[in-house]
């Protein structure tokens, strides 16, 4: 009972140390992953220290030690393969017979080394279960049994071996048993923080990057900065939060505010470090951060670049009032850096789709105006003698058409906008056309004041008339409908015309036709598919005719039209 007591006090330093072990970044880094042949190596040495520790805090007892050497060799065959357990051991037990000897000396080296590689084989076919504290329990007690019966067999004389045994036995066997279940209880509790930090940090970004994602995607500006800032700054316990672009400080909340001002140019060395070379930088000390202002209260600071079309266009920075390095913010700014950089390239992908979705508009009007303005001046010329009143109705259908085309500005039009512009044209071609082209709208009341992208309706119809009705003998019966759906607008467009074959359609919508053919329907389908993620629904039968239907989220083109405001 005394060795008991007196191994489970030196027991205490060992724990000690393995709490100190647990704080190394290598250490911890090797547990949570596989390192390079110098981390192993390096691991190794730092568990044969650990070991022979125990060695040191040993109790001299009958010419031998009665020690936790065991726990360090274990350990290392738990948490590092063979490899590691062999090595550690090995040393461990060398250092063991060559310092102190005596008649244990050299069975005591072997057992060592057994002992790590026991515990190695363990991990190696019990991977899941190596960490286990219960598993470390068992592993050690069977090491020290092991290590008795080797004593029994190597060490000389028998006698003295056998009295050695009798009374180190159980005191190192449970001791040490329990050295090792310890220590691995405190490996696993350190992992297990860690795991529960990065995930609070990780939902932290989240919801951070959640707050600044509608201001981000506006690009990197004062008030998409000043946004987010504030959010970080709410959020975290950081003293101060700053965001640059690559000339001057575009918010900064927090400490510091009275001389870090938006609009100036940004006063640190850090800052431009940054933004020079585009690697984060992690200052510990106001030397660092280098602030050209004499009482600045920063002390530390993460500094992380924000990338946008693979250029770096500013930064974010963390300050915080007192000196020193902080893992855990190191990992929000960098993951932080990372959705903002995302953010501002999925900003930089929406303002090129605004602009593929404006050329596309003016290609589109570019396609009607000389086609549509041609035919209808040639109308209005034949009928300025015969039918002067009809032609001044045209004309004023053509200012009405044209005055639309032209103001394509806005990002959405009423349907009673478009309604007027769809009518304008149908009135012009009726002039052309006669009784070879019949004509039925029909909007649902209720429904004019509803938001579409411009230039949706008319080529729907323009298309029917001129691929659909003209071709056709005796011509037919356009028809447009727009009614109100459960959650969105039902629009379609039918007529009895001669119809799409199958073939054309789908190279039509997939922009595989000869120039200027079906460029119509295919601005409209892509435009669409661009705003609500789907296009255009088309049946058509040669001979028959065709029916083109369009549904349009009234709730998310509501959105889509205060954001644009």
């Amino acid at each position: 009972m005394t060795l008991l007591i007196a191994l489970a006090e030196r027991l205490s330093v060992t724990v000690t140390v393995a709490f100190l072990m647990t704080r190394n970044q290598t250490f911890r880094h090797f547990i949570r992953s596989q390192i390079s042949q110098r981390g192993i190596l390096t691991l190794t040495l730092t568990f044969a220290a650990f070991s022979i520790l125990g060695t040191y805090s040993g109790v001299p007892i009958s010419g031998a030690l009665a020690n936790s050497r065991a726990v360090g060799a274990v350990s290392a065959g738990l948490l590092g393969g063979p490899l590691v357990g062999i090595g550690a051991g090995l040393i461990a037990g060398l250092h063991r017979y060559l310092v102190y000897g005596g008649f244990t000396g050299l069975a005591c080296a072997l057992s060592t080394t057994v002992e790590g590689l026991l515990g190695g084989m363990i991990a190696y076919f019990w991977k899941k279960k190596a960490l286990d504290w219960r598993v470390g329990i068992l592993t050690g007690m069977i090491a020290e049994v092991i290590q008795m019966g080797i004593i029994l067999l190597v060490a000389r004389p028998w006698a003295e071996a056998w009295q050695l045994v009798q009374v180190i036995a159980i005191p190192m066997i449970v001791v040490n048993g329990l050295g090792v279940g310890v220590f691995l209880s405190i490996v696993d509790m350190i992992l297990t923080e860690e795991e529960r930090i990065a995930a609070s940090e990780s939902l932290k970004v989240l919801r951070i990057a959640d707050l600044t994602l509608p201001y981000l995607r506006t690009g990197l500006n004062r008030e998409s900065a000043k946004h987010a800032a504030e959010s970080i700054y709410r959020m975290t316990d950081v003293a101060a939060v700053a965001l640059t672009n690559q000339e001057q400080i575009l918010a900064h909340i927090g400490l510091g505010s009275d001389h870090h001002v938006p609009g100036e140019p940004f006063l640190t060395e850090a800052t431009q470090k940054v933004l020079l070379n585009g690697q984060m930088l992690e200052a510990s000390s106001e030397i660092e951060i280098h602030c050209s202002h004499p009482n600045c209260p920063l002390r530390s600071a993460v500094i992380v670049p924000l990338r946008q079309g693979g250029k770096v266009v500013g930064a974010l920075k963390l300050y915080r009032a007192q000196r020193g390095k902080s893992e855990l913010g190191l990992g929000l700014a960098e993951g932080l850096g990372k959705l903002f950089s995302t953010q501002l390239e999925l900003a930089l992908v929406e303002q090129q789709k605004e602009l593929r979705a404006e050329a596309e508009i003016r290609a589109l009007q570019a396609q009607i105006h000389p086609h549509f303005l041609f035919n209808a001046l040639n109308t209005i010329t034949s009928l300025i003698r015969t039918q002067p009143e009809q032609a001044r109705e045209i004309l004023v259908f053509l200012g009405e058409f044209l005055r639309h085309n032209i103001r394509q500005e806005a990002p959405f039009h009423s349907v009673r906008e478009e309604q007027k512009h769809v009518q304008a044209y149908l009135a012009i071609e009726k002039a052309r056309f006669g009784e070879k082209l019949q004509i039925e709208v029909e909007v649902e009341p209720g429904t004019e004041e509803v938001l579409l992208p411009p230039l949706i309706l008319q080529p729907l119809v323009e298309n029917a008339v001129r691929h659909g009705l003209l071709p056709k003998e005796g011509g037919g019966l356009v028809r447009l409908s727009v009614r109100r759906a459960i959650d969105s607008l039902a629009i379609e467009v039918s007529d009895n015309g001669i119809g799409i074959s199958a073939f054309k359609l789908r190279n039509i919508l997939q922009n595989s036709t000869s120039a200027g053919e079906g460029i119509g329907l295919r601005n409209v389908d892509q435009r669409l598919r661009g705003l609500y993620g789907r296009g255009l629904e088309i049946q058509s039968t040669l001979g028959t005719g065709t029916v083109v239907r369009v549904e349009i989220p009234v709730e998310v083109t509501a959105a889509k039209e205060v954001s644009a405001l």
